[in-house]
């Protein structure tokens, strides 16, 4: 796990908006994008459309929608992120 994924996961114990996450993490737009891309990839965060109803993965559209997107980590990038 790079820092920059570790620093996003800390944030994600909670559900968070796109907007949140830049404020709490400072991480420029392009940065901030690549980062959650990555965890989505490795399952370690998941999408909702609101603060409480899941996207599934394969009707996520990121690359569309990253910005509407809320994120909270996964059990599986919660235990990443502990063990680290």
């Amino acid at each position: 796990m790079s820092d920059l994924e570790f620093d996003v996961l800390d944030e994600l114990y909670f559900v968070q908006s796109y907007n949140g996450l830049g404020e709490a993490t400072g991480f420029e737009d392009d940065l901030l994008k690549k980062v959650l891309k990555k965890l989505l990839s490795k399952k370690w965060i998941k999408g909702l459309s609101s603060m409480t109803e899941d996207i599934p993965y394969e009707e996520l559209d990121f690359d569309k929608d990253f910005r509407s997107i809320y994120y909270l980590a996964t059990k599986s990038g919660l235990l990443a992120h502990n063990n680290q």
